[in-house]
């Protein structure tokens, strides 16, 4: 157990030190007004309109770094932050959100496997961990009857989980190229305003990398303590 704390720890470390440089970047970047005098909202309602969309919403949500795409009620929620603001920062977002509805138009088959996922991931992720300890404490790692199989349980709902952390990475990395490649082709962006959205999206990927990352070593940590006491 003493083990587990120490990986949790250590990706916990890594995930507030880039979650650090996120912020600095976007406050860097929010710095640098845009040429063209757009708010985060007027970039959004042009992307949209320029992929030929005409039923999603733009809409101010509460927050700091709150933005999301909402595929239920077909709306891009942008943090008051973004949806006012006429900087680098606030463009990258806002394209990046649109970014979101405009693979939900095509039906972007990442996408769509995530958003599956999400009834399943609600549900079991947070018992997950749970789960696997009460089929350990039941005698799990010594292969003993429904302790065995209640572990199994909980590792299948971690495994949930973990796909859908690493589902998630392409529909964010395509998000942010969607966006970018619409920056530059549309010339919304000088050059200086593009390098600061492509490092400012950069490091918002890196994010859910990381988050990737705990969710799988989180995964082995528990499957070894199940299986590797499983030993003839």
């Amino acid at each position: 157990m003493f083990g587990y704390y120490i990986l949790i720890g250590a990706i916990a470390l890594v995930s507030w030190l880039v979650s650090r440089t996120l912020k600095k970047k976007f406050e860097k970047y929010s710095k640098i007004q845009l040429r063209n005098g757009m708010s985060g909202a007027e970039i959004a309602e042009k992307m949209l309109a320029d992929h030929g969309i005409s039923d999603v919403e733009v809409i101010s949500t509460p927050g700091q770094l709150t933005d999301h795409y909402n595929p239920k009620n077909k709306t891009v929620n942008l943090s008051e932050s973004v949806y006012n603001q006429r900087n680098a920062a606030a463009a990258a977002v806002a394209a990046h959100e649109c970014g979101h509805a405009v693979q939900h138009a095509q039906a972007y088959e990442w996408l769509k496997m995530r958003s599956a996922l999400v009834p399943v991931v609600s549900v079991t992720s947070g018992m997950s961990q749970w789960v696997v300890i009460g089929g350990l404490m039941l005698g799990a790692a010594a292969g003993l009857g429904i302790g065995y199989w209640v572990a199994l349980a909980g590792l299948a709902m971690m495994g949930f989980a973990t796909l859908f952390s690493f589902i998630t990475l392409p529909v964010e990395y395509d998000a942010s190229n969607r966006a970018l490649a619409w920056l530059k082709n549309k010339n919304m962006v000088s050059q200086e305003e593009y390098v600061g959205s492509e490092d400012a999206l950069k490091w918002a990927a890196r994010t859910y990398l990381v988050a990737a990352i705990g969710a799988l070593a989180s995964l082995l940590y528990w499957a070894l303590q199940v299986f590797g006491g499983n030993r003839d």
